[in-house]
């Protein structure tokens, strides 16, 4: 019999560069635990790329997704089903949104807050300001709106219409408004690009800006929602209402979903036969996702999710001091963290970590990133900074 390996090797397109040497084999988790094959357990603070907002396997979550499977799986959105609704409804009363719109990912939920804002706009307004360094999806439209262009190379040429300023310099954002912007589109917390966090007056100065020149302010809280802050939304902080919000990731709580969110002035735009999508607001995904926000939503919370992302980050702050000139900085904002090396040896430094039980993800040569479940405890987060201590004790 062929090895996961083996087959991994044979039959799928290689689009993420697993090796046997680098990759870890996981058979099972709990809470802010994995087991691989070899039933080695590893704390986990990549959490699926901020999927796992509640830890592997939660109890309500699986019990929500089995309790629903039983009953009903998929029908289409040919007809009504409750999860959705209900989802709707929990969503849009505990956001800045009055219509809600569902897919599969963040990139779908993207990609239909980008026709949204060009269908409002059409004819005429077109264009769409977005950050450098950001991330919004992988589908051409997506991934044009991606400020990288490592992401862009090999499928050009890429979809008209989209343009970059740089995060947190508003004056670059307004030099690139003409008269057929439909748009601007951006994370409150680059996720992916290494979790720089924007400041209060570029957020203030970007909704001023949009108002300004009728144009409309898309967050794209993907990766930065749902709590992952320690607030449920990241435009919190900030006092600042975008016109479309979209998120994804941890709001199945493992199970695929993602939604975007728009007042009904804009909303209205959308007609039947304008957008679709045959998964999108799946039973089983809406009721996880009921069952994930239930979670959130409860007392205090949120509150014990900022208690806890303070300890954290300056536990890092505190590392990052002991490692002075070696250690650039530390980033964060509630359970989104970075510590950004001064030498390229991010990569090493995860897998020291992966081999003394600490799942982190590198970005590029020197950004450590760290996406810890929101109901972790403290002291799991203590091992994980004891063990990232001891880790770059060894390499820096």
């Amino acid at each position: 019999m062929m090895s996961v390996e083996e087959l991994d090797a044979r039959y799928i397109i290689n689009t993420y560069g697993r090796t046997k040497e680098r990759t870890l084999f996981l058979e099972r988790g709990e809470g802010a635990y994995v087991w691989d094959d070899q039933g080695k357990r590893y704390l986990d603070l990549v959490g699926g790329l901020a999927v796992n907002l509640l830890g592997h396997c939660h109890p309500a979550v699986v019990e929500a997704v089995c309790n629903q499977a039983r009953e009903l799986i998929h029908v289409s959105n040919l007809y009504y089903t409750r999860p959705q609704a209900e989802l709707a409804r929990v969503l849009v009363e505990n956001s800045a949104g009055e219509r809600a719109f569902f897919a599969n990912s963040g990139a779908e939920a993207n990609e239909a807050a980008l026709k949204l804002a060009r269908k409002y706009h059409h004819p005429g307004r077109y264009k769409v300001i977005t950050a450098v360094n950001s991330f919004h999806g992988r589908t051409l439209a997506t991934v044009t709106a991606t400020g990288q262009e490592k992401y862009h190379q090999g499928f050009e040429p890429l979809p008209a219409g989209f343009s970059y300023g740089r995060f947190n310099d508003l004056a670059s954002f307004e030099e690139l408004v003409d008269g057929e912007t439909a748009a601007i589109m951006i994370e409150p917390v680059q996720g992916e690009g290494g979790i720089y966090v924007a400041e209060e007056a570029f957020i203030r100065g970007l909704r001023e800006l949009c108002d300004r020149e009728g144009l409309l302010l898309i967050f794209d809280e993907v990766q930065c929602g749902l709590g992952r802050t320690g607030k449920l939304w990241a435009y919190e902080h900030w006092g600042v209402k975008p016109d479309l919000l979209t998120t994804a990731k941890g709001l199945g709580g493992g199970m695929p979903i993602g939604v975007l969110l728009a007042g009904s002035k804009v909303a209205e735009t959308f007609q039947p036969g304008n957008h679709a999508s045959t998964f999108g607001g799946n039973p089983v995904a809406c009721r996880a996702a009921l069952a994930v926000l239930e979670i959130i939503l409860q007392e205090n919370f949120l509150d014990e999710v900022q208690e806890k992302s303070a300890l954290f980050m300056n536990g890092l702050e505190k590392l990052a001091s002991s490692f002075s000139g070696r250690v650039k900085e530390t980033r964060g904002l509630g359970m989104m963290a970075a510590l950004e090396l001064a030498v390229p040896l991010a990569v090493p430094a995860q897998r020291g970590c992966q081999e003394k039980g600490l799942l982190v993800n590198a970005i590029g040569e020197r950004i450590l990133r760290f996406l810890p479940p929101l109901n972790v405890t403290g002291e799991e987060l203590e091992q994980a900074l004891a063990i990232l201590e001891e880790v770059l004790a060894g390499l820096l």
